[in-house]
């Protein structure tokens, strides 16, 4: 029996302006600011049984602005909506999918990273992720003075990731005792005291809010073989799950092999990584391929037929380089159809995709356990 490969879509291109896929002239640009567009959408990919989606986010300016314009076109065609604010309100209105948004620890602050995130795993009732990214460009939108070097920014990504990761922690799985007796919500002995002392910022613990479901949302992050040492140092310590660049199954068998043996190195267990190939896809959505529609990318670029793009995915996978793949659709309200009704069902056929959901939460249906609570562990750390 063929192992089942993971599969995931983004519901709008990181590197573009607006919440339709990398191609937007054949969809209305405002209808990325209604929830309408939003849970359409991510209904859809939850039919599926999609594993997660992705909703990118940036602080750059508009390209067609300058390098000091801040604010988006007055036609509502260059506007983004706070892609954990997307996800909260989506979690609503779906059961089982996994909810992805960006998150720019650039200008995020560690403290509300781990807070916003830990809120949206609660009301999804533990189907929160998060992708980490960095920012370059979004320092005056912010009111940051500074810019540092993009080995810092991922230096500092990675220090929060350990950081929210410990919020997280900072509340045992067990500590809410909501005892209506005694007006108790907590347990005192099972919260920890801790602290995020290092080059970047300073922040003290525990969090305000409970444990999440999942323990901790599980980490996504985006990777080039080309990449800095940065880049895959966040990946190798931190990430649960890696979307990768490669253009060519032994590209992606080689780079997943050192970023096993990184992981290792990082005193992690590989086999709680999971590796999913990005693929860039135009699946023409009913009316044939869009030329340029695909976004730049060193990764696989895909257009045609669905039916052909399930013949790919399954030679891939094969190919042992991949746990399964994270698709950049050229246009998600149109080809997010066809990969539900047209791609999905010939890899069923071949038996390498899930015809429903087993599981309830994102850890589930990736097949990661359910993380230890580490500062527990360390006596010296309890309040």
């Amino acid at each position: 029996m063929p192992r089942e490969l993971h599969l995931a879509i983004e519901l709008n291109g990181t590197g573009e302006l607006n919440g339709t896929g990398h191609h937007p002239a054949d969809a209305d640009p405002s209808a990325a600011l209604t929830a309408a567009h939003w849970t359409d959408l991510v209904r859809l990919a939850e039919q599926g049984a999609l594993d997660f989606v992705t909703v990118g986010d940036r602080l750059a300016p508009p390209p067609d602005g300058g390098g000091d314009r801040i604010a988006p076109p007055l036609d509502g065609s260059g506007g983004r909506l706070d892609a954990v604010a997307v996800l909260a309100q989506v979690a609503l209105v779906t059961s089982r999918i996994g909810l992805v948004p960006t998150v720019n620890t650039t200008h995020t602050e560690p403290f509300r990273t781990s807070t916003a995130l830990a809120g949206l795993d609660i009301v999804s009732a533990g189907r929160a992720g998060w992708q980490a990214d960095v920012s370059t460009t979004g320092a005056r939108a912010v009111g940051r003075v500074s810019r540092a070097s993009a080995a810092e920014l991922w230096a500092e990504a990675a220090d929060i990731a350990e950081f929210a990761a410990r919020l997280w922690d900072s509340w045992a799985d067990d500590a809410e005792v909501r005892d209506a007796t005694t007006g108790r919500f907590t347990d005192p002995d099972r919260l920890h005291q801790v602290d995020g002392d290092g080059p970047h910022f300073a922040a003290r613990g525990p969090s305000m809010v409970p444990r999440p479901p999942q323990g901790r949302p599980p980490l996504a992050v985006a990777l080039d073989v080309h990449d800095s040492d940065g880049q895959w140092e966040l990946a190798a310590g931190h990430a649960d799950v890696v979307l990768l660049d490669a253009d060519e199954p032994v590209t992606a068998r080689l780079a997943r092999s050192a970023l096993l043996h990184r992981t290792a190195e990082a005193g992690r267990d590989p086999d709680a990584l999971r590796v999913l190939v990005r693929v860039a896809v135009d699946l023409g959505g009913g009316a044939g391929p869009r030329p340029h529609s695909l976004p730049p990318a060193d990764t696989v670029r895909f257009t045609g037929a669905a039916a052909d793009l399930a013949g790919l995915l399954a030679d891939w996978h094969a190919a042992g380089g991949a746990d399964g793949f994270h698709l950049l659709p050229a246009s998600a309200p149109a080809d997010l159809p066809a990969v539900v009704h047209e791609l999905l069902p010939p890899l069923r056929e071949r038996g390498i995709f899930r015809t429903g959901y087993t599981g309830r939460t994102l850890r589930d249906h990736l097949g990661l356990p359910h993380p230890a609570d580490r500062v527990a562990l360390r006596p010296d750390t309890a309040r």
